[in-house]
């Protein structure tokens, strides 16, 4: 009767984790401040909806990584990833496929000090690898277009000459670059350098607009991290020194509005939309997160609402994003740890890792 007792107990509380589980799972949501429910994971912690989950086996080769990860890049239909890293005597891109496998490595020498990097025309049979460089040597402060190989083909600025000029174009510092599939471009200048841009490029490269200043106003920028763009033609800026992301208006480049209350404690770095349209993918270096917020629709951007938190180890200093634009898959650059991570979206029903 004991043995019957003790084996009704146990099967009441597996049904009650495996209750709160699915609580978690289908209505958690976090605000600013609090998570409404946590999930362990090794090396990791999930907080509120839990949306991704680690890919222990991506890559297949992780001791490949020799310097410090800045940015990463996903063509979605050859199914290959780019990763950019810096230091002495290491390739400065690392390419792999989104099952992990190594194909190659870039050993260029035009490119110095890899920041941005970006797949331009990815389902065309000529995708461009775009990359911001803001190494100070003879091809420092520019933007540059690869072939898929890594053969240099164009050059955006006045290479080793940090400017803030229009006519020629030159940089400082360029932190990263969103191509449009109309060829047009956005380009966010000024990773610590004299500049703090946002500027709007046409598909021939021409300045179309610009918004230019530095400060705490509406339209001024610190640092201008990142940038991407929605289907609603709105611009959104992860402006790091004033920890907020700014909104405009990609045609006429009128400025929308700001979210600045889930960023109290440390700054967006990294700003990416999810192939479903349904959330914002931010990254906060100094507190190891990465964020998922909900994305406003049309007409709206009201303020941020966090709705999960991946909660990364101490000293992994996340940078900057990517997501597959067919899987869904969160590819992460990460400064600290010296490498790419690969998330993929969590189903119900799947196992976490």
């Amino acid at each position: 009767m004991l043995n019957k007792k003790r084996g009704h107990t146990c099967l009441l509380a597996s049904g009650m984790a495996a209750l709160v589980l699915l609580m978690v799972v289908l209505y958690g949501t976090i605000g600013p401040q609090q998570a409404s429910g946590s999930i362990l994971r090794p090396g990791y912690l999930l907080r509120g909806s839990p949306l991704y989950q680690l890919d222990l086996s991506w890559p297949q080769k992780p001791e490949l990584f020799s310097g410090q990860v800045f940015g990463v890049a996903v063509n979605q239909n050859a199914g290959v990833v780019y990763v950019a890293q810096r230091g002495a005597d290491v390739p400065k891109v690392l390419v792999f496929s989104t099952e992990g496998e190594f194909l190659m490595s870039w050993n260029t020498t035009t490119l110095e000090m890899p920041h941005g990097i970006f797949l331009a025309d990815a389902a065309s049979a000529n995708p461009r690898v775009w990359i911001t460089d803001v190494g100070s040597g003879p091809y420092g402060h520019s933007v540059k277009q690869y072939s898929p190989s890594g053969k240099l083909l164009q050059v955006l600025g006045s290479p080793g000459k940090a400017g803030s000029g229009l006519n020629p174009l030159q940089f400082d510092h360029p932190a990263e670059i969103f191509v449009h599939p109309s060829g047009e471009m956005y380009i966010v200048d000024g990773d610590g350098g004299m500049n703090n841009r946002l500027i709007k490029l046409s598909k021939d490269h021409e300045v179309m607009w610009m918004h230019g200043e530095k400060g705490q106003g509406m339209a001024q920028f610190y640092i201008p991290h990142s940038v991407t763009v929605d289907d609603y033609h709105r611009v959104w800026v992860a402006d790091r020194g004033n920890k907020r992301i700014q909104v405009f208006n990609s045609i006429t480049g009128e400025w929308l509005g700001t979210w600045g209350s889930c960023f109290s404690e440390d700054a967006p770095y990294s700003v990416r939309l999810t192939p479903d349209k349904k959330y914002f993918v931010v990254v906060q270096l100094n507190t190891n997160q990465i964020s998922l917020l909900e994305a406003p629709p049309v007409g709206l951007i009201d303020q941020c609402r966090v709705v999960s938190v991946i909660q990364l180890a101490e000293e992994v200093k996340p940078h900057l994003v990517d997501l597959d634009l067919k899987t869904g898959a969160l590819y992460v650059a990460e400064i600290g740890a010296q490498q790419a991570q690969k998330f993929t979206p969590f189903r119900l029903g799947g196992n976490f890792l």
